[in-house]
């Protein structure tokens, strides 16, 4: 995931938590914010220390880094977004980590079209 497509400031989190959508599933909450000026999507990756050691945690943070760049050419560019990770994705192989990702992200409309197979 490159650089311009990072939410870091804690401002731009508040906002997005305030004003922003939000959905969930047992692993996961997104909440998405539209943003009408801008060209390409922000991520926001929020992993809790309830989750394990630093190690275990940027292990998450990693994951979900890949997964959104693996499917971002099928994002909708115009919207801002944090990924909040629930405890119960600590047990989860990678691939159901990732469908339960993908099933989450459908829920909240992020994705442009729908391919099949995904």
């Amino acid at each position: 995931m490159y650089r311009k497509n990072r939410l870091r400031k804690n401002e731009e989190f508040q906002i997005i938590f305030k004003q922003g959508k939000s959905v969930a599933n047992r692993q996961f909450v997104i909440y998405s914010l539209e943003k009408e000026k801008q060209d390409d999507f922000r991520v926001g990756i929020s992993v809790s220390k309830k989750m394990g050691n630093a190690v275990k945690r940027n292990h998450l943070r990693r994951w979900i880094k890949e997964m959104i760049r693996l499917r971002s050419e099928e994002m909708k560019t115009n919207q801002d977004l944090i990924v909040i990770c629930r405890l119960p994705a600590v047990d989860l192989e990678f691939d159901q980590f990732k469908s339960s990702l993908y099933h989450c992200m459908k829920k909240a409309n992020l994705f442009r079209l729908e391919k099949q197979g995904h």
